[in-house]
């Protein structure tokens, strides 16, 4: 059974930064992109980061471009997600998603894709 599970969030004064992880159980997911979503009170879940099967290649939203980083161990099958110089707006709960297809990009929210339980970012002001 596959399994994602979210660890590192927190509240964190704004201007700070915090390491998401995400771990990956269940299989081998080698050949899979894997990508951050967070979804704030009222709001819907939105696309923040992905990253290519093999580490290659990346891409942001434009909200997070310059400030975070995402990036991934695919011996440990975890995806990460450094965030600096954050900003209360970036409070939200973030999850971690892989999709069920090989090397499909994941960038918008399926929900027939894997998911993890989220952690929650705090940024105060």
């Amino acid at each position: 059974q596959v399994q994602l599970v979210e660890s590192g969030g927190g509240l964190v004064q704004a201007g700070g930064s915090l390491r998401l992880s995400c771990a990956a159980s269940g299989r081998t997911f080698s050949n899979y992109a894997m990508g951050w979503f967070r979804q704030a009170p009222g709001k819907e879940r939105e696309f923040v980061a992905t990253i290519d099967w093999n580490g290659d290649n990346t891409y942001y939203a434009n909200s997070v471009k310059g400030r975070f980083t995402i990036s991934r161990d695919s011996a440990k099958n975890t995806v990460y997600l450094q965030m600096n110089s954050l900003e209360p707006e970036d409070t939200a709960i973030y999850y971690c998603s892989v999709p069920k297809t090989p090397y499909r990009m994941v960038m918008t929210v399926k929900v027939d894709d894997y998911w993890g339980q989220g952690t929650q970012v705090t940024v105060s002001s």
